[in-house]
C-alpha cells in the first residue's frame, strides 16, 4: 500500500493489472469455500476455511475451475491446454501441507483433449459432464460414476448445451440447450431408462430465454429465470412433462415489470435468492420457495453478484465485483440476509490509485431508440488525452456491460482518457425487444448506433476527432467495423479477437460452435450476401484508422486468422498496425504476464495517436 498518489499513467496501469481477481465455485458442508484466484498469473483453486486462512490449491499452466465432491475432501478440477476450451476433467485430493497441484499431481477423470468435457452436475457419487466426443459437433449428457468409472449417457438428441443439472433423486437431469432462435434457450429434461420424467418441458421454436434452471424439492417441477410469454425475465415454476395433468405447467413467483431477474435456487428447494438486474448491477433477497419475500442481502457494495449455495441451503457464498472493487467473497446467512467478508478485495488497492466510477446515461439515436451507457472520466485533466475518448464495446453479441470492475476500463481512465460503455442495441439486461434489435439482416442498426456514440460526445465536453474504439470478441468486431464503416468518425481501434469477416469466422470457427452462431449472425447457406455486407474486410478499402490487433493463437471461437487476415490487408495498404499474438492464450488473455505485455501497449498507442 502506498499513501502518495500514483501519477505516471505507466505506474498506474502497471498497478492495476497487478490486482488480484477472485470468483467462487462451491461451498462444502463445513463452510470452506472453493474459490479461484488469479495471485499467480492466470486463474487457479484456493480454499478459503471458516477462519479466513486460505490455502492454494492447483498451479496449472492454465486457468482452471472445479466443484467439491461430497462427503469427501476431493475436488473435481476442469482444466483446459493454453485457453483452447477443451475441458478435461481431473480429480484433486486435498492433503494438508501439500504444495499446489500441477498437472502431474490430479488424477485424470474424463480426458481426451480433442474434445470438450464441461463439468455441469457434481454428487456424492457421480460427476455429470456436457462432451461433443461422439461427433465433434453435438453435445452428450453423461454421467459418470465416481465408484466404478462407469459413464451412462442420459442425452444425446444433438445440439448445443449449456446447462444440466440432476434432480434430487439423480434419475433425471433438466438441460439447457440453444434453440434455433436467436437469445433463446429451450429447457428438455432426459433419463435413464427408469428415470420418471423425460420430455420436453419448453417449445423449441419459442423466442425466449430460460436461465438458472434447478429443481424444485420433489422433482417434479423446475424453477427458472424466463421471460417466456413477458418482456423481462421472471422467476417462474415450470411443470416437467410427466406431472402437467396434475395443474397449471407456468407459475409465477417472483416478477418485476421494468428490469430482469434472475435466481439461483437452494440445494434442498426450500428458498432462493432473486437478483434483481438494473442497468449493469444486481441486488439481492432471499424469498421462500413459493416466491414469498424473506429478507434483503445486505452487500457492502452494488455490484455484480455470483451466488452459490451451501450444502445445507443455510448460507451462500457471494462473488460481488463492483466498479470500485476488484471482486470480494462475503458468506451470507440466509435467514437474515446478513453477510461476513472473507475476502475484501478493495483492501489490495493502493492508497493513492485512482478509481473511475461510472455515471448513467442513455444516449439518443437518429431512429428514436436509447443507448445505456456507462461514463468513467479520468481522475485529473492535466494529461496529455484530455478530451479524448475511448468507446469500449462488451463481447457477445447477446453479452452486457456491467458495471463491475474493468482493470482496461481504469487503466484507460487513469492514462487520461474519458471511456464510454454502451450497451449498443443487441444487448443482453435490458429486456427482450433491445437484445432482439441486431438480429441477422439487423446487424448494422448495432453498427450505427456507434456513430450516435460519437456524436454525443460534444454533450460530455469532449472533441469527437479524439475518439477510439476498444472491444473483444464481438467488441472487436464491432472495433473493425467501426473503423471501416465510419472512417471519417475513429481515430484508432484497439482489436482483441475479433471478426474482420462473418464469412470466414462462421467457416473456420469451432464446428460444434457454428450453428449457434449462424442464429444469431445469418446463416452460411441462407444469408451469405447479408454476412458479407456486415463484414468490416468488405469496407477494407475505406479504412484509415491505426489499429492494434490482439489474439490468442489458441481461439477456438474466433480463429487467428480473423486477426491476419485483417493485418495483412493493411500492411499491404501501408495503415499504421500493430498484431501481438500470445501462443498460450485463447479467447481473450487469461494470463497476467502477458495482459500487462499487451494492454499498456495498446494504451500507449490510444495516447500517442489521440494525444494533444
Amino acid at each position: 500500500m502506498t499513501s502518495a498518489p500514483l501519477t505516471s499513467a505507466p505506474e498506474i496501469i502497471s498497478s492495476l493489472l497487478d490486482l488480484t481477481a477472485w470468483t467462487v465455485f462451491d461451498v462444502d458442508p463445513e463452510g470452506r469455500i472453493l474459490a479461484g484466484n488469479d495471485e499467480s498469473g492466470s486463474m487457479q483453486l484456493v480454499e478459503i476455511s471458516p477462519d479466513g486462512s486460505r490455502t492454494q490449491l492447483t498451479a496449472l499452466p492454465s486457468r482452471c475451475s472445479g466443484r467439491y465432491v461430497p462427503r469427501t475432501r476431493t475436488v473435481v478440477v476442469q482444466h483446459d491446454n493454453g485457453g483452447d476450451e477443451q475441458m478435461q476433467l481431473s480429480l484433486l485430493e486435498i492433503t494438508p501441507g501439500a504444495a499446489p497441484a500441477t498437472t502431474e499431481d490430479l488424477t485424470p477423470l474424463v480426458h481426451d483433449p480433442a474434445y470438450k468435457h464441461d463439468l455441469a452436475d457434481v454428487s456424492a457419487g457421480s460427476v455429470v459432464f456436457l462432451t461433443n466426443r461422439r461427433d465433434g459437433v453435438d453435445f452428450d449428457v453423461v454421467v459418470h460414476d465416481l465408484a466404478t468409472g462407469t459413464q451412462t449417457t442420459l442425452y444425446d438428441g444433438g445440439g448445443y448445451l449449456v446447462d444440466a443439472v440432476a434432480s434430487h433423486d439423480r434419475r433425471s437431469v433438466a438441460i439447457t440447450v440453444l434453440s434455433s432462435r436467436p437469445r433463446s434457450t429451450q429447457i428438455l429434461v432426459a433419463g435413464a431408462a427408469d428415470a420418471a420424467v423425460t420430455g420436453t418441458v419448453t417449445p423449441a421454436d419459442e423466442h425466449a430465454h430460460h436461465t438458472h434452471v434447478s429443481w424444485t424439492a420433489g422433482d417434479d417441477a423446475l424453477v427458472m429465470a424466463s421471460d417466456h410469454e413477458r418482456e423481462h425475465p421472471a422467476v417462474v415454476r415450470v411443470r416437467t412433462e410427466a406431472d402437467r395433468a396434475a395443474g397449471t405447467t407456468w407459475e409465477t413467483l417472483v416478477e418485476a415489470a421494468d428490469h430482469d431477474l434472475e435466481v439461483v435456487l437452494s440445494p434442498d428447494g426450500s428458498v432462493m435468492v432473486v437478483g434483481h438486474h438494473q442497468d449493469g448491477v444486481t441486488t439481492l433477497a432471499v424469498h421462500e420457495h413459493d416466491g414469498t419475500h424473506r429478507c434483503d442481502v445486505t452487500l457492502p457494495d452494488t455490484g455484480v453478484p455470483t451466488v452459490v449455495w451451501a450444502p445445507d441451503s443455510s448460507r451462500f457464498a457471494v462473488h460481488l465485483t463492483a466498479s470500485g472493487d476488484p471482486g470480494s467473497i462475503h458468506l451470507v446467512d440466509a435467514t437474515t440476509g446478513t453477510a461476513t467478508t472473507l475476502v475484501d478485495g478493495r483492501a489490495q488497492i493502493p492508497d493513492g490509485l485512482p478509481i473511475a466510477l461510472p455515471t448513467v446515461h442513455r444516449v439518443p439515436t437518429p431512429d428514436g431508440e436509447q443507448i445505456p451507457c456507462f461514463v468513467y472520466r479520468p481522475a485529473t485533466t492535466d494529461t496529455p488525452v484530455a478530451g479524448a475518448s475511448v468507446v469500449l464495446v462488451h463481447g457477445g453479441p447477446e453479452g452486457e456491460a456491467t458495471r463491475l470492475f474493468s482493470p482496461v476500463i481504469q487503466a484507460l481512465a487513469g492514462a487520461g482518457f474519458t471511456v464510454l460503455v454502451p450497451n449498443v442495441r443487441g444487448s443482453a439486461g435490458y429486456g427482450k425487444r433491445w437484445v432482439s434489435l441486431d438480429d441477422v439482416d439487423k446487424r448494422l442498426d448495432s453498427v450505427a448506433d456507434l456513430a450516435a456514440l460519437r456524436a454525443w460526445l460534444p454533450e460530455l465536453g469532449l472533441d469527437p476527432e479524439r475518439s477510439a474504439l476498444w472491444g473483444g470478441s464481438y467488441g472487436g468486431y464491432m472495433v473493425l467495423a467501426g473503423t471501416t464503416m465510419q472512417p471519417d468518425l475513429w481515430a484508432a481501434g484497439v482489436d482483441i479477437v475479433g471478426m474482420s469477416s462473418l464469412v470466414t469466422f462462421l467457416e473456420n470457427t469451432s464446428e460444434y460452435r457454428r450453428a449457434a452462431r449462424e442464429r444469431e449472425y445469418g446463416s452460411l447457406e441462407r444469408h451469405r450476401d447479408l454476412l458479407v455486407a456486415a463484414s468490416p474486410i468488405t469496407y477494407l478499402d475505406q479504412l484509415r484508422a491505426p489499429l492494434f490487433v490482439i489474439h490468442g493463437a489458441n481461439d477456438p471461437r474466433v480463429p487467428l486468422s480473423e486477426a491476419e487476415q485483417i493485418t495483412t490487408a493493411l500492411a499491404d495498404r501501408g495503415i499504421r498496425h500493430e498484431l501481438r499474438v500470445y501462443h498460450d492464450e485463447g479467447h481473450g488473455l487469461a494470463k497476467r504476464a502477458n495482459r500487462k505485455d499487451a494492454y499498456p501497449a495498446a494504451i500507449a498507442f490510444l495516447t500517442e495517436i489521440l494525444g494533444r
